[in-house]
């Protein structure tokens, strides 16, 4: 049984070092915004955090139950490292300086799924309709889908089911008429659940989720997180370790370009504190 939060210090920090004597770094906390259970978030990103482990860049994976419960990790600027989705991006820039040190270079995709054979085949169609959504603040998923119903005046009950699986099984038991999901977690799903689902509208692009870095990591541990996630996802060998964590083709990030632009978009308004 998982705790609210799972700490989990992935391996003991050796104390000497084969480059030589000195103190050991000091270990990163690294917290990720949980799309899907604990423990597949576990298993994804378990690996990475042993992998940066042996790379000398020691961290302790934080794992919430819910999106909203792992918002206050850079709210309140715990984490040195969050996996976060590009809207929380720009409210962990505000509350605390954290800077976007890697995204994947393929874009992000929000969606609005209905079941395969659903008779509604438009936004208009999702009038008065009952929509599940992983979290308030999930920006592809929810944020973005939900400021775009209200941009076209389409009512709708929205539905928080914490994480992006939860969301999607809503619509599958038909308690839900549809979901919002990003493409990223819909392409983990097994086939027997995306075969029963159909896409009914898919948002703009938007830049993908970084790895965001709060200031006070100096400089010289956030060009070493640089250059080893690079070389990770260069090595055919731990190329799937990268992809499990979405980060394929990671690219250096920049925050004036790729998700300052979000923060113009009147999205505050459908910001919900938990």
């Amino acid at each position: 049984m998982l705790a609210a939060a799972v700490a989990v210090p992935l391996l003991a920090w050796r104390q000497a070092r084969a480059a030589g004597p000195g103190s050991p770094p000091r270990r990163l906390r690294l917290a990720v915004v949980p799309q899907l259970t604990p423990v597949e978030m576990y298993r994804n990103w378990q690996p990475l955090a042993e992998a940066l482990e042996r790379a000398g860049l020691p961290c302790d994976l934080i794992i919430h139950p819910t999106i909203a419960v792992f918002e206050r990790e850079f709210e309140q600027g715990q984490a040195d490292l969050a996996f976060v989705n590009p809207y929380h991006m720009v409210m962990a820039h505000r509350a605390h300086g954290y800077r976007p040190l890697l995204r994947d270079q393929r874009p992000l995709q929000g969606m609005l799924l209905v079941q395969k054979h659903s008779a509604l085949h438009s936004l208009e169609d999702l009038r008065g309709q009952r929509i599940s959504f992983p979290a308030p603040n999930a920006l592809g998923a929810s944020l973005y889908p939900r400021a775009i119903l209200s941009s076209k005046g389409i009512p709708f009950e929205a539905y928080y089911a914490g994480n992006h699986r939860n969301a999607v099984r809503q619509v599958l038991t038909g308690d839900s008429t549809a979901v919002g999901v990003v493409r990223a977690t819909y392409d983990m799903e097994p086939a027997e659940v995306t075969e029963a689902l159909r896409v009914l509208y898919t948002t703009p692009d938007i830049a993908t989720h970084p790895l965001a870095v709060h200031p006070r990591v100096p400089r010289t541990t956030q060009q070493a997180l640089m250059s080893t996630l690079q070389a990770l996802a260069r090595d055919p060998q731990t190329q799937p370790l990268m992809k499990a964590v979405q980060f394929s083709e990671p690219v250096a990030a920049d925050y004036a370009r790729d998700y300052a632009p979000l923060g113009r978009l009147g999205l505050e308004r459908f910001v919900v504190k938990q």
